[in-house]
């Protein structure tokens, strides 16, 4: 090897003297992916209309409505968490449905609300966070045998 090819192999292997890297921050903590912001300003909307909907089906049905309005919930947190991989896709949109539903606790200024009952309401409330705090905290997202399916970003 002539001195100009060692230079070279030695320019090209990895530093010794190099410290330690401490991985990036995770999580909840980590910078969010700007491709992502329209994604999340959509799954806020949906949050805010699944809310809207699921207040009116529960008072309108129970307690089947309030099932239903639960399972659709459920299924937009957790599918949140699913598309983007991320907490963060399963907070978003219970925070529309969350601001959904207190809109409409204020009532009316003749009196009316548009929950039927107290048990109904509390039901509906106290359920809605439970699922979307479960959505959120689930340890690790099912991944396919076979690779596909990861998009790496």
């Amino acid at each position: 090897m002539s001195s100009r090819q060692r230079q070279r192999a030695s320019s090209q292997s990895p530093r010794t003297n190099a410290p330690p890297r401490s991985p990036g921050p995770g999580g909840l903590a980590a910078p969010p992916n700007p491709r992502r912001i329209p994604l999340y300003v959509a799954l806020a909307v949906l949050g805010a209309a699944v809310g809207l909907a699921g207040t009116l089906v529960q008072a309108a049905l129970f307690p089947g409505g309030l099932l239903l309005a639960l399972a659709a919930s459920a299924g937009l947190f957790y599918g949140g968490r699913v598309l983007t991989r991320t907490q963060f896709g399963a907070l978003v949109p219970a925070v529309g449905w969350f601001l959904a539903v207190l809109a409409l606790l204020g009532g009316r200024p003749e009196g009316d609300y548009v929950f039927g009952d107290e048990l109904g309401l509390a039901l509906f409330m106290l359920g809605g966070m439970a699922v979307a705090v479960i959505c959120a905290t689930v340890a690790r997202l099912p991944v396919p045998a076979n690779g596909a399916g990861q998009s790496g970003t």
